[in-house]
């Protein structure tokens, strides 16, 4: 009864933030009574120290660790202070690279204060991924988890930089890697060349303390925060720069319309080192006060519901193939999801019948859907969550606010609404560009401010968004384009479908022809 009431109260200050004009072209730009925030990161979070200090800040569900709101300052702040004291200046880069754990929060957050770029590292780069992303970014520190199921992260780091066997710990001088000075282990004792973390934390003194909180000054809501890898059909992974404005803000209206507070208990399962983990997991909880569940470091469904029901969880992020194992899973019962009001997912197109699924068998009313990219930091259309399931269902929601859209054809030009073309986006989302990559760059963000996110969407009359397709994606049939996400949804009408793949294959009379691969 409680969320049935609460729907019906929301619905009319939703229509207040959206708009009501019906489109005739694929333009939309919302806007809200919410402003945008001024504030880097470390000043949002020290804010929601100051009004939540005892407050239940993370807890790590089967690594056994919590941590308050005042705990994980005092953490964060003596790091800050020794990331300092290891040498590194204003716009140094530091890697991290593991899995969800509650050290990866605590240099996410102490990187910011200490003014230094934090490059998210993918666990699943061995050494010819590594050797090139620490060489792209000029990577000057990296913390690194010593190794995870059967990844042995530190072996991987030794063949990069065989000289870190003979290094003492900050000093190391690698002809592979330059810049590399400081490795430091997350967890474990200190190895070869490396500091453990509780080394790393006494580093900073007294001295350094003063300069963080000096620093604080300097540091700029626009300068870049965090760099993350995205990964192309051809080429090296290119490095999107974030800035504190770009992050704090999509956390922020994230936050916003789904209504998170301190009185909730957010779950997330999704990684960190992706955007949607480190901004709408992570960010958008600690500024809002609200408490981060982690159930373990890597996707896992059993440990996901467990969670959810040990730790009376609120709300639920992940991506769809993880809600589809939990549904599947055999210890899944629908009366344990009784805590949960709202959540999204992100990161895949979804098939409709998994959204029914997810709002219905999960007990999640609330639960809705975004989209977005790495660049655009990341959502950034959003479906209201009080919409009607088929909405929720069918789109990928509207304009996030203070942001544009348009839908634009192969010469530039805004197309009619529900027709098919480019989604480009423009305003505080869009990151900064691609590290020392001008060219990419200008090919992604045009002279304008576009962002061109190479994705085929329509928008209709009300602002709602759909996506069709990749541009590199789009098939052509006999002179027809066929989009394979337009099938895919069809397909997944059949009740003995639970997954399918639409691909294109040469074919001599029609160019090519479409082959469906099916779960």
């Amino acid at each position: 009864m409680f969320k049935i009431l609460r729907n019906i109260l929301k619905k009319k200050r939703y229509a207040r933030n959206l708009h009501s004009a019906k489109l005739i072209e694929s333009y939309d730009h919302v806007v809200s009574e919410h402003k945008l925030i001024g504030k880097t990161i470390g000043q949002v979070f020290n804010e929601t120290v100051e009004k939540f200090p005892d407050h239940e800040a993370v807890v790590f569900h089967r690594d056994k660790k919590r941590m308050t709101f005042a705990q994980l300052d005092e953490k964060v702040n003596t790091l800050a202070a020794s990331i300092i004291g290891l040498g590194l200046q204003k716009g140094d880069r530091v890697g991290i690279w593991g899995q969800n754990h509650l050290e990866w929060i605590i240099t996410f957050l102490a990187s910011g204060k200490a003014g230094t770029i934090l490059v998210n590292v993918n666990p699943s780069y061995q050494s010819k991924e590594l050797h090139y992303a620490l060489n792209k970014v000029g990577m000057k520190a990296l913390f690194m988890t010593p190794e995870f199921k059967t990844s042995n992260y530190y072996d991987i780091l030794q063949n990069v930089t065989p000289e870190i066997l003979d290094s003492h710990p900050g000093q190391l001088k690698s002809k592979n890697v330059p810049t590399l000075e400081s490795v430091i282990l997350t967890e474990g004792p200190a190895l070869d060349g490396a500091f453990s973390f509780e080394d790393a934390l006494a580093i900073g003194g007294k001295e350094e303390k003063i300069k963080v909180e000096q620093l604080q000054k300097g540091i700029r809501f626009d300068d870049p925060v965090n760099i993350q890898f995205t990964s192309g059909t051809t080429g090296n992974p290119k490095g999107a720069t974030l800035t504190h404005h770009n992050l704090v803000n999509n956390a922020a209206v994230m936050s916003h319309i789904t209504e998170i507070t301190e009185e909730d208990r957010v779950c997330t399962p999704q990684p960190l080192y992706h955007c949607f983990g480190t901004v709408i997991g992570c960010l958008a909880s600690l500024i809002n006060g609200a408490t981060q569940v982690y159930p373990t470091r890597g996707i896992d469904p059993a440990a996901t519901l467990e969670a959810i029901e040990n730790e009376r969880c609120t709300v639920i992020y992940g991506i769809p193939t993880m809600f589809l194992d939990m549904l599947h899973h055999p210890t899944f019962k629908r009366e344990n999801m009784k805590t949960l009001r709202t959540g999204c997912l992100g990161g895949q197109p979804c098939p409709p019948q998994l959204m029914r699924r997810i709002i219905e068998d999960m007990d999640c009313p609330e639960f809705t859907i975004g989209y977005g990219l790495t660049e655009t930091s990341p959502i950034v259309t959003f479906a209201d969550p009080n919409a009607e399931i088929e909405r929720r269902m069918t789109t990928i929601g509207k304009t996030l606010p203070h942001m544009e859209t348009k839908i634009i054809d192969e010469e530039g030009h805004i197309v009619p609404v529900n027709t098919s073309g480019e989604l480009c986006f423009r305003g505080h989302c869009v990151f900064q560009g691609y590290w020392d990559d001008v060219i990419k760059t200008k090919e992604a963000i045009d002279e304008n401010g576009w962002f061109h996110s190479g994705d085929l969407g329509q928008i209709d009359e009300n602002g709602y968004c759909k996506v069709v397709g990749r541009l590199k994606d789009m098939i052509i049939r006999g002179g027809e384009n066929i989009y394979p996400t337009e099938v895919e949804n069809f397909l997944h009408n059949h009740p003995d479908i639970e997954d399918v793949q639409i691909v294109g294959i040469p074919d001599e009379r029609f160019g090519e022809e479409c082959c469906a691969w099916i779960k």
